[in-house]
């Protein structure tokens, strides 16, 4: 599968992102002309659904999926994906619209993607050799490094950046999921994403990107998001931690 073969399909979740989506849209179809855009939009209050509808009027290869409120970045994701699967794209990628996500990192992740067959998903990450971040503040940096050193301890997922959210899936490998039982709503649904990934044995490959703080809006991030993000690895890790320990019993049983 190369990009020039392959229905590729951004989605983008908005929530007053007014000022940056325009810009961000015509970044990323510069960059990858040949592939198309959901802008999943959850009824922002500073019209930027009504910018997305504009932008769409003017390119075939915009789409908009409007929202009845803010629900959550990861059912805003859920509904993109179902919506790409329904309609028979082969790679469907997460970019936020805020400017963060720089658009030439975009070809780099679906060559790595294309170059690797197994490969389930793509990862673009700050935190392996590569990566890296511009004008981030130190408390957020200390927060996504802590966070994602602590998804390591607690799951075993070896990835440096699990809680990044530019990455491009295969829709092969999204077929298999029970998108029905994700309940994760912020920013540890991409956490849950590659767990699921991982513990059914597909094949994660991160790839450095750089991280640009926004220059305009307001981050989502909240104290909300932390905790879920907290208790639900906690949850998982426990659960994971429980099946290592029952398995070995039995094991030592049978010998």
């Amino acid at each position: 599968m190369t990009t020039e073969d392959a229905r590729v399909l951004v989605m983008m979740p908005t929530f007053n992102e007014a000022t940056t989506l325009p810009v961000t849209v015509a970044g990323v179809l510069d960059q990858a002309p040949e592939i198309n855009i959901l802008v999943i939009d959850d009824a922002s209050p500073d019209g930027t659904g009504l910018i997305a509808d504009r932008l769409a009027d003017e390119d075939e290869r915009i789409q908009v999926l409007h929202r009845s409120g803010k629900q959550g970045l990861g059912t805003a994701y859920v509904a993109g994906i179902r919506w790409g699967l329904e309609r028979g794209y082969d790679v469907l990628v997460e970019m936020d619209a805020d400017g963060s996500h720089r658009p030439e990192d975009l070809p780099k992740l679906l060559r790595v993607l294309a170059a690797y067959p197994d490969a389930a998903a793509v990862l673009g990450s700050r935190w392996i050799s590569g990566g890296a971040t511009q004008n981030w503040p130190r408390r957020r940096q200390y927060l996504s490094r802590a966070g994602n050193r602590y998804v390591r301890i607690v799951l075993g997922m070896p990835i440096g950046d699990a809680t990044g959210g530019f990455r491009a899936y295969r829709t092969e490998a999204l077929t298999k999921m029970n998108l029905g039982s994700i309940a994760s709503q912020g920013y540890c649904f991409q956490v849950d994403m590659v767990w699921r990934l991982i513990q059914a044995g597909e094949r994660v490959i991160e790839v450095p990107i750089v991280f640009v703080e926004r220059h305009a809006g307001q981050s989502k991030m909240s104290n909300k998001i932390v905790r879920e993000s907290l208790v639900r690895v906690t949850a998982w890790g426990l659960k994971h931690r429980a099946r290592q320990i029952i398995g070995a019993e039995r094991r030592n049983r049978k010998q």
